[in-house]
This record gives C-alpha cells, sequence and structure tokens, in this order.
C-alpha cells in the first residue's frame, strides 16, 4: 500500500505541475501547451524515478498521459466545433487502450523495487543520469506525442465531420487493442502457471508471432492515424507519426526482447528462425 500511494501522490503531483504551468500558456498554439505539459509531467516523474531509483516510475505513464491530453483537444477545439460524435469515435478507442494498458501494467507491477530490466541494461552504461532523463523519460514522451497528433490535426484543427470511414478506422483500432489484449492475456496466464518456469510462451498467437502484443500496440497507433484521414485526406502527411511509433518497436523494443530471451531461454533461437518477429502468419 505504501509504495501504491507514493506512486498516487507523484502522478497526481506531475498533472497538476502540468495543468498550472500550461494555464498560463493558452496564448501558444495548443499543440505547444500540450508538449510542454507533457514534458514536465515527465521531469517530475524523472525526479522521482531518481529518488526512489527506479525508471519503471514512469511505465503507466505512457498509456495515462493520452486520456487528458485528447480530453483537451477533443472539448476545447481551435476550430471552435464541438463534434460530438466525431469525438465519441476517437475517445471510444483511446479510453479502451488506455485504461486497458494501465490495467495490464498494475497487475504485473510489483512495487516500487520493480524495475523493467531493458532499463537497468540502459542505465549501466557511461553517462547513466543522462540515459535515463533523455532515452527513458524524454524519449518516450515525445514519441507520444508524436503519435497523437493525428489527434489533434482531426479533432482540433479540422472542421470535417464523421463519415463511414471513421467508424470502420475507429473499429480498426479497436479491434487491434483486442489483438493485444488477446496477447497479453495469453502470455500472463502462461507466466502465472509455475510448471512454465524459465521457459518462453510458444502457444496461441504466440505461435505465428513472437511479438503479437506489440502487434496491437502497433496496429492501435495506425488506426488512430487511419481515424485522422478518414476525417480528412489533407492529412496524409502525418503517416510519419505512426512509422515512428512502427520503427521503434520494430528495431528497438523487439530485439531487445530477443536478445534477452536468446541469452536466458533455450531453444528460442529455432523458435526465432520458425517464427515471424511480428506478422501473424500461419503459414
Amino acid at each position: 500500500m505504501r509504495d501504491l500511494f507514493i506512486f498516487t501522490i507523484v502522478y497526481i503531483a506531475s498533472f497538476i505541475a502540468a495543468f498550472i504551468s500550461c494555464s498560463y500558456l493558452l496564448h501558444l498554439n495548443q499543440w505547444l501547451v500540450v508538449l510542454i505539459g507533457h514534458l514536465i509531467a515527465t521531469i517530475i516523474l524523472f525526479t522521482a524515478s531518481s529518488i526512489y531509483n527506479n525508471s519503471s516510475f514512469c511505465d503507466p505513464f505512457w498509456s495515462i498521459a493520452p486520456i487528458p491530453i485528447v480530453l483537451y483537444v477533443s472539448f476545447w477545439p481551435e476550430s471552435k466545433i464541438l463534434d460530438y460524435e466525431k469525438i465519441f469515435l476517437f475517445l471510444i478507442p483511446v479510453f479502451f487502450w488506455g485504461t486497458r494498458l494501465t490495467f495490464n501494467w498494475a497487475r504485473k507491477w510489483e512495487g516500487l523495487s520493480d524495475e523493467d530490466f531493458r532499463y537497468k541494461d540502459l542505465k549501466s552504461r557511461k553517462f547513466s543520469r543522462l540515459i535515463d532523463l533523455f532515452a527513458i523519460h524524454i524519449y518516450p514522451t515525445l514519441q507520444v506525442n508524436l503519435s497523437l497528433f493525428p489527434v489533434y490535426f482531426a479533432l482540433s484543427v479540422s472542421s470535417y465531420a464523421a463519415s463511414i470511414f471513421l467508424y470502420l478506422t475507429s473499429l480498426f483500432t479497436c479491434m487491434a487493442i483486442i489483438l493485444e489484449m488477446t496477447a497479453d492475456k495469453q502470455l500472463f496466464e502462461f507466466k502465472k502457471d509455475k510448471a512454465n518456469y524459465g521457459k518462453f510462451i510458444q502457444s496461441g498467437l504466440w505461435k505465428y508471432s513472437r511479438h503479437p502484443n506489440y502487434l496491437g500496440e502497433i496496429l492501435f497507433w495506425w488506426g488512430v492515424f487511419f481515424m485522422c484521414i478518414s476525417v480528412s485526406g489533407k492529412f496524409w502527411f502525418l503517416f510519419v507519426c505512426p512509422l515512428t511509433m512502427n520503427l521503434m518497436f520494430t528495431l528497438k523494443t523487439c530485439s531487445m526482447m530477443d536478445e534477452r530471451n536468446l541469452k536466458k531461454r533455450k531453444g528460442y533461437d529455432e523458435y526465432m528462425k520458425k517464427t515471424n518477429q511480428l506478422i501473424i502468419w500461419p503459414f
């Protein structure tokens, strides 16, 4: 309970600091205000993670921060037009994604001593404090902020109404979340069985993809972009937003997980040879 209390207080403090700071910046471009608030909250979390020597303090920030950001651009749009149908179709997948991902983190969290192995590896190198600040805290914030950029254009800048294509792309985005949720549930159940200690999952979706949970995450961000261009095709250039997220998972996150499993899990090399990194392909 003590760890949860500390964690909650720090997150509340970070959001209050961001809100107060942004209230003095409302004369600026709306997304610049969002970015500044996002970074201020991140600095608060970095300070806390330094005090408790645990960079996993920032893990749920990935899924929590987008919710108030999307609410802000939805109900205080620059266009001054409140389109509740369009807002509803964006909020459903974003809220679904945020609450699900946060719940998935919470059920695995073991307290303030529980730190992601990737953070430990990164901080074991030279200039660990700078790596902690920029690679573990600032970079994910900028990545999420960039990936949410299509929401700003679709809900705040654009005055176009919802169409059937927005309904379809919103459904696609929800399906991506269900894919991620299913993969995470299968992994959670596998790890919960003590008989599987030291083994790696090769059943369910994991039989056809080494990282089906990350595939769902990537498809969610592409879904956000598809929702945006379904509102207006002139925002096509925002494809760089989900693309950068795609590249981060493909080139870094998945690779780090594979490297760790190769060292710790017998037979993982054979599994890699016959199983795609992301794409679910049963043949």
